[in-house]
C-alpha cells in the first residue's frame, strides 16, 4: 500500500470539509447533484473524447499503481548483487551466471543477464534494454496524461457549472433569499472542479510520473551493472560506478561503510 497516496487524498478531503466548517459553511451544500453531474460526468466525457479506449481500459490498473507501493529492487541491493556477480564472472566466467539468471524474478534484469551470458556485445545489450525502457516510459506517459487532462478539464467545467447555476439563479430574482441560495449552489460546481483538478487529478499524474522515473533509474542501474560485468570490471569499480545513482547522502554512507569494511 502506498501510504502517501492514501494520506494525501484523506488530507485533501479533510482540508475542504474542515475549512468549510471553520468558515461557517454547511457541509450539506456539497450535496448538489447538478454540480456533481457537470464536473464528474463532464470530466469523464472529456477524457473519453480525448483518449483512445485502449488507454481508458487501463484506468483500474493505474489506480492500483497509485495506491500500491512499488516493488522495485533497492539501489543498495543492486550494488551488492552486481558486486557479487562480478566476483563470480571474474573467477568462473560469464557462463557461470546462467544459473544465477534462472533464479531471478525481475524479468528485465533476467533478460539482460541472459543476453550477457549468450555473449552479446555491450552495445547490443544497451540498445535492446534501452529500447525496452523507452517503451515503458511511453506507456507510463500515456497513463499519466489521462489524469493530466482530467485535471485540466475539471476546473474549466467548474466555471461552466457556475455559469449555468448563475443563469438559473438570475432567471428568478423575485425571491432574494432563494436567489442567495441559488448563487451559493452555483459556486459549488467551481469548488468541485478546482478540488478534483488540483487535489486529485494533477497530483495523481505527478505520482505516476515520479514512480516511472524511479523505475527508469533502477533499470538504468541494471544496464550499467550488466555492462560493467561484461567488460570485466572489478567489483569495487562496479560499486563505485553504481553509487552515482544514489542520492548524495546515501552515497556518502555507502562509501563510508565500504571503507570501514575494507
Amino acid at each position: 500500500m502506498d501510504k502517501t497516496s492514501f494520506i494525501g487524498v484523506l488530507l485533501g478531503v479533510a482540508a475542504i470539509l474542515v475549512g468549510m466548517v471553520l468558515k461557517g459553511v454547511s457541509l450539506s451544500a456539497l450535496i448538489n447533484p447538478a454540480a456533481i453531474m457537470i464536473i464528474i460526468v463532464g470530466t469523464m466525457a472529456a477524457v473519453l473524447t480525448a483518449v483512445p479506449m485502449s488507454e481508458v481500459k487501463k484506468l483500474p490498473k493505474l489506480f492500483k499503481i497509485l495506491f500500491t507501493e512499488q516493488k522495485l529492487m533497492k539501489p543498495e541491493e543492486l550494488i551488492k548483487t552486481f558486486s557479487e556477480w562480478a566476483v563470480i564472472a571474474r573467477k568462473e566466467g560469464l557462463l557461470a551466471l546462467e544459473t544465477v539468471s534462472e533464479q531471478l524474478d525481475n524479468q528485465f534484469l533476467k533478460n539482460g543477464l541472459n543476453l550477457a551470458v549468450e555473449g552479446q556485445s555491450a552495445d547490443y545489450i544497451r540498445d535492446i534494454l534501452s529500447e525496452e525502457i523507452d517503451a515503458m516510459e511511453e506507456r507510463h506517459r500515456a497513463g499519466a496524461a489521462i489524469f493530466t487532462q482530467a485535471g485540466t478539464y475539471a476546473p474549466t467545467l467548474g466555471v461552466l457549472g457556475a455559469v449555468i447555476g448563475l443563469i438559473a439563479a438570475l432567471g428568478n430574482m423575485a425571491d432574494t433569499e432563494e436567489l442567495g441560495h441559488a448563487i451559493s449552489a452555483a459556486f459549488v460546481a467551481t469548488l468541485l472542479g478546482i478540488y478534483t483538478g488540483y487535489v486529485l487529478w494533477h497530483p495523481f499524474a505527478n505520482k505516476l510520473k515520479r514512480k516511472s522515473m524511479e523505475e527508469v533509474r533502477i533499470k538504468e542501474m541494471m544496464i550499467e551493472g550488466i555492462l560493467s560485468i561484461i567488460e570485466g570490471e572489478a567489483p569495487r569499480t562496479i560499486e563505485q560506478k553504481l553509487t552515482s545513482y544514489l542520492p548524495a547522502q546515501d552515497r556518502k554512507k555507502w562509501l563510508e561503510g565500504e571503507r570501514e569494511d575494507g
